[in-house]
């Protein structure tokens, strides 16, 4: 069985542009927080980064970010004491195959290509989501109330803001790009 024990992902450069149509209060937060929460969210990415993993075990792996280029497969030698490079046969999956136990250090560049408009709808129903009016700190709920006029009253669970992602309709979106 193969088990990814490590996965090192740096930060790209920059992050896609936030798409069109934002409310104010939506484009005047911080872009790159909502592709973080999208990426953390997600296995592809969209802008350029380096990535390195540490596989153990024997088998079929498949990088679990998309789109990856590697750059090196190496292979830890314990009579050497040091990773060596280490030329790998490809599965029938389009992964590689791992003939023995490893550890396996792959580095790669993942990402590249163009936003999906259903990736950019994501991105403006979580930065909506979290640009809204949360309402009096810390309350769950809340009551407004003009006697004999008006009564208008609101109730969320304590998690609101944690579960943005499925509250806002965007990771429905993200379904397609999600992790397997």
């Amino acid at each position: 069985m193969l088990t990814t024990i490590q996965q090192t992902e740096s930060l790209p450069a920059d992050y896609p542009d936030a798409p069109d149509g934002l409310s104010t209060a939506a484009a005047a937060l911080d872009s790159d927080m909502i592709w973080q929460r999208i990426e953390t969210y997600i296995a592809h990415r969209w802008t350029s980064r380096d990535v390195t993993w540490v596989v153990e075990g024997c088998g079929e792996w498949h990088p679990p970010l998309t789109p990856a280029t590697m750059d090196t497969v190496e292979v830890w030698s314990c009579g050497a004491s040091e990773w060596e490079t280490a030329e790998l046969d490809a599965s029938p999956l389009g992964g590689y195959y791992l003939p023995a136990s490893g550890p396996y250090r792959f580095s790669a560049s993942v990402g590249g290509g163009v936003v999906p408009a259903a990736v950019d709808e994501a991105f403006r129903r979580l930065a909506e989501y979290f640009a809204a009016e949360p309402g009096a700190p810390g309350a769950a709920s809340e009551r407004e109330e003009i006697p004999g006029v008006r009564t208008h009253e609101v109730s969320r669970v304590a998690s609101w803001m944690a579960r943005a992602m499925q509250n806002s309709g965007a990771g429905d979106l993200l379904r397609p790009y999600r992790r397997a």
